[in-house]
């Protein structure tokens, strides 16, 4: 009987465990933001990390346009395998643990589609159609910026 109890106590401990890491992981670290959007806040080191991932994608997209200027789909590709899910590989699990859900699910999708971009570029897909991907993208990233911003922690 004794038994019976002690693994009820560790599976409700476990289940709790559980339970808060999973709100963490969707709520993330955030605060109120000072211009109406809401702050992830972030190590600096953190906060850093992710801003450089952002340039990334900055110029993997400057990368798309110029390769599309050129009529270069070679370049178009390039540029958007840089900014695709294998940028996006190596981000630490604590860090993950602190972005909210839709923060993550916003970046997911940027990084999806500049796989698909290289996809379109690679099979052949004309300019005004890949023109047309990087504009869906983009406003993935409006949206993104539209809604939060990066706060480092004191």
């Amino acid at each position: 009987m004794k038994l019976s109890k002690l693994a009820l106590l560790s599976l409700a401990l476990w289940l709790a465990t559980v339970a808060i890491f999973g709100w963490f992981f969707v709520r993330g670290n955030t605060a109120s933001g000072s211009d109406n959007r809401t702050a992830v806040v972030l190590a600096p080191v953190e906060r850093d990390l992710v801003l450089t991932e952002m340039r990334g994608l900055l110029i993997a997209t400057h990368g798309i346009l110029q390769g599309i200027n050129a009529n270069d789909m070679k370049q178009v590709a390039t540029a958007a395998r840089s900014g695709g899910m294998n940028a996006a590989a190596d981000v630490n699990p604590v860090l993950m643990a602190k972005l909210p859900m839709p923060f993550k699910e916003l970046g997911m999708k940027v990084h999806h589609n500049m796989d698909d971009i290289a996809i379109a570029a690679e099979s052949g897909k004309q300019a005004p159609e890949i023109m047309g991907m990087l504009t869906d993208t983009m406003s993935n990233c409006i949206a993104c910026h539209a809604s939060w911003q990066l706060q480092a922690a004191q």
